[in-house]
């Protein structure tokens, strides 16, 4: 009988160090509990989000070292682990993503990933060898084991077990139970946990580490998002009971990445205070109960900034959210500044608009206040914002998009609602987000025309647009095909929102065409570079900002669009 360890390791991107250490301390657990094979994630040494750090020879160089203390470190124990492997070719190296096999010292086998991604040839070569499987000895035998990285790689039988290296972060579509292999042969699943980054998006490894059976179905799974080291007898695997595995809400899975991914990246930065802006609104409050959850009431200050256009209920509304978190609470009136900057302007020659002295105020807030005092408590600051509000430039600059990280800026807005009454219900099992928070009109109190006490809020109403924008993120629709399905009066079945809220919202096509048309140059034009500007992202989907490619080139609306909307305008 063969026992199997797999290990669910934190892998630390870029620090070679760290992971091989960790790493043979998980050996020596592995042999501890009696272990013939213990397997590790793929590039567990160097970590998978580097960028074009995999192009430095000198890190790579490190990566290889630290491979060798691995080979070194398996003695009576196969080791089989993820790691860069560097090929020199006409005096130019070449660099494999490749899974290493140890045993008593010695190296093995090894195996190159082959099916790579249109990212990953960035920075890998493809093997032109065709090998389809790797030799594990354990004891006395050798196993002829299926690497696999995709459902592609599955392209034999001819194998006695198969390791499936996932290396996916979380994204809340992702479901363990869709990861059925059908081999006829046991499958074992291994992943790393953590956070790894890509600059500007940050991602959260929940690990996915199971077993399957020669059926497909799970019969052991690892906690996510924790370090686990598991055991397995090769030969009980298809004796062992199928497992449940527990349905999750969205909202649970958001909370668990959100969490998760805040509290390793506080740690990755060395923060440990936050200041967050307090303004009475849904997003605020769920980062501050998101982040009084994770570090403690002790290290969140929430801070009202109120001008002349903020309502006593919003005033009050924070200050009960403060009191219900248990946390430090001040208010810092701004008018005083705001009238100074707009004096200031004018005295120098210039009129300053309606428009402009909104801005003025959010500046004001965030790269004043916010910035000041989070440098005073040894923090940072949070960005608040949300997806719908990313993806229009629903924000200013330097100002309300601003901060050292935005954890809901891959939610949209009824997103963010679902996740504040999962707060208060299963988390807290309590109102700490008053229920007349979840009740407001979003807004931002930045002029008459956005008096909550008057229902007056943002231009965006969310129930529609939130679906329409994520129909441009995430259905990759553009206004031909926007327009099409209206026409049809397919639009809201297609998107996904209510059926009778565009009628409602937009009485005739001249009214939906110029909001389509509004928000469309939002997103593709001041929207893209107040992105590009904004704070770091954490991802939980597969279409976070940061990660998308996008170029400053202004709106663009195709000619069968131009003449499908002048035909509706003319009905």
């Amino acid at each position: 009988m063969s026992k199997i360890a797999y290990a669910q390791m934190k892998v630390e991107a870029g620090h070679p160090d760290i992971n091989t250490k960790r790493i043979l301390y998980l050996i020596e657990r592995a042999r501890a509990g009696g272990a013939q094979i213990v397997i590790f994630p793929e590039l567990a040494v160097s970590g998978k989000f580097l960028g074009d750090t995999f192009k430095q020879e000198s890190f790579l160089r490190e990566c290889e070292q630290y491979g060798e203390d691995i080979i070194a470190a398996s003695r009576k124990l196969t080791v089989v682990f993820g790691n860069v492997k560097l090929k020199w070719e006409l005096s130019e190296f070449q660099v494999f993503d490749s899974i290493f096999v140890a045993r008593d010292g010695k190296r093995v086998d090894t195996f190159a990933k082959r099916n790579l991604s249109s990212d990953e040839y960035r920075y890998f070569s493809a093997p032109t060898e065709k090998k389809n499987s790797i030799t594990v000895p354990a004891d006395g035998e050798d196993f002829k084991v299926l690497p696999i990285f995709d459902v592609d790689d599955i392209l034999t039988s001819h194998f006695d077990f198969g390791v499936n290296f996932t290396s996916e972060p979380f994204s809340i579509d992702k479901n363990i139970a869709d990861e059925k292999f059908s081999t006829e042969k046991p499958i074992i699943q291994v992943g790393a946990v953590g956070i790894q980054n890509t600059g500007k998006t940050v991602y959260a490894f929940d690990g996915m580490s199971a077993v399957f059976n020669s059926r497909g179905k799970i019969v052991q799974l690892a906690e996510p998002f924790a370090e686990t080291l598991n055991f397995v007898e090769l030969d009980e695997i298809d004796k062992m009971p199928a497992t449940y595995v527990p349905e999750e809400s969205e909202p649970e899975k958001i909370y668990r990445a959100l969490s998760h991914g805040v509290r390793d990246f506080l740690q990755h930065v060395g923060l440990s205070k936050v200041v967050i802006g307090a303004s009475g609104g849904i997003d605020s409050a769920v980062s501050a109960a998101l982040y009084v959850k994770v570090i403690g009431a002790e290290n969140v200050l929430l801070v009202n900034m109120p001008s002349q256009f903020n309502s006593a209920t919003t005033k009050n509304l924070s200050e009960q959210l403060a009191k219900n978190l248990g946390c430090k609470y001040c208010v810092v009136p701004i008018q005083e500044s705001v009238d100074l900057t707009v004096k200031q302007l004018e005295s120098a020659g210039f009129e300053v608009s309606s428009f402009v002295r909104e801005n003025i105020q959010a500046r004001d807030r965030s790269s004043r206040i916010l910035a000041a005092l989070a440098a005073t408590i040894g923090g940072g600051f949070t960005c608040n914002a949300n997806k719908a509000e990313s993806t229009v430039g629903y924000a200013t600059l330097y100002g309300d998009a601003a901060g050292f990280l935005s954890a809901l800026a891959d939610l949209w807005k009824f997103q963010v609602y679902a996740l504040a009454r999962y707060l208060n219900d299963e988390i807290y099992g309590r109102e700490v987000i008053p229920q007349g928070i979840i009740d407001l009109v979003p807004s931002a109190e930045l002029s008459t025309a956005q008096n909550v006490d008057e229902g007056k809020g943002d231009p965006l109403k969310y129930p529609y647009h939130d679906y329409l924008f994520r129909a441009f993120v995430e259905q990759n629709l553009r206004p031909e095909d926007i327009l099409k399905l209206y026409d049809a009066g397919k639009l809201e079945k297609a998107i996904g929102c209510e059926v009778g809220l565009v009628k409602k919202y937009f009485p005739t096509e001249k009214d939906f065409i110029e909001d389509l048309e509004r928000w469309w140059k939002q997103f593709t034009g001041m929207g893209v570079a107040k992105r590009i500007q904004a704070a770091p992202i954490l991802a939980v989907t597969k279409h976070p900002y940061g990660s998308r490619l996008e170029s400053q080139n202004g709106r663009h609306v195709t000619k069968a669009y131009r003449a499908l909307r002048d035909n509706l305008i003319e009905k």
